[in-house]
């Protein structure tokens, strides 16, 4: 007969630490891809050339490993006396991280659209910002869903990073009750199913917003 020593009290601490997973990538998500989409922008507009600097800078945030990058932010923070506390760093880094996806996703689907729909456009006498809000925004943001979930997916799992500047989110929370039960099998599958739980909803969202959108081609 299975017998387990977790109680509701350790149920309650891992749903504290998914709770810190959700707002780590929840903030880290919307501030790389507001920034994501504001170098999107640049890198369209400024051409292969000019945004030679900025696609330097991103590919930094791309090729460093992410964990790498928690080490260094953490131990700049304190070098510089900061003070920031880990979910900030973490935040930060995450944000950074996220944006650097974020912005070639932004560039392809902007590049996606063609040519002679936004000359059209802006024969009929739109403006930049017309173009870009009522017909490069509306094509691009399709073409880009499916990578966007994709990319905030991954940022959830790579957010169990941070465990190594202190937070307690999920995956910390399950090491902590693994060593303190001796039970890994047990607690890693509970922590398997929370994740599951968390970031289902996320996918079935953007192949419900894919699919409603199809029609309309």
């Amino acid at each position: 007969m299975f017998d387990t020593s977790l109680s509701w009290g350790d149920i309650v601490f891992l749903a504290q630490g998914a709770g810190m997973t959700l707002a780590v990538t929840a903030v880290s998500v919307i501030a790389g891809t507001i920034l994501g989409i504001f170098c999107g922008v640049i890198r369209v507009q400024l051409g292969p050339y000019w945004s030679i600097p900025l696609t330097f800078v991103l590919d930094i945030f791309r090729s460093v490993p992410l964990l790498i990058q928690l080490v260094l932010a953490n131990a700049f923070q304190s070098i510089a006396k900061l003070g920031w506390p880990p979910f900030t760093t973490s935040c930060v880094v995450l944000s950074l991280y996220t944006a650097a996806y974020c912005t070639e996703i932004v560039r392809g689907g902007i590049d996606a659209v063609p040519l002679t729909t936004r000359r059209a456009g802006r024969s009929l006498g739109l403006s930049w910002w017309q173009d870009m809000r009522f017909i490069v925004a509306p094509l691009a943001t399709r073409v880009s869903l499916p990578s966007w979930i994709g990319l905030t997916l991954g940022v959830m799992k790579d957010s169990a990073l941070v465990l190594w500047l202190g937070l307690i989110e999920l995956l910390r929370a399950s090491q902590i009750l693994v060593t303190r039960l001796q039970e890994p099998l047990f607690i890693l599958l509970i922590c398997g199913a929370i994740y599951f739980l968390i970031s289902f909803p996320i996918a079935r969202l953007g192949g419900y917003l894919e699919k409603r959108w199809s029609p309309n081609d």
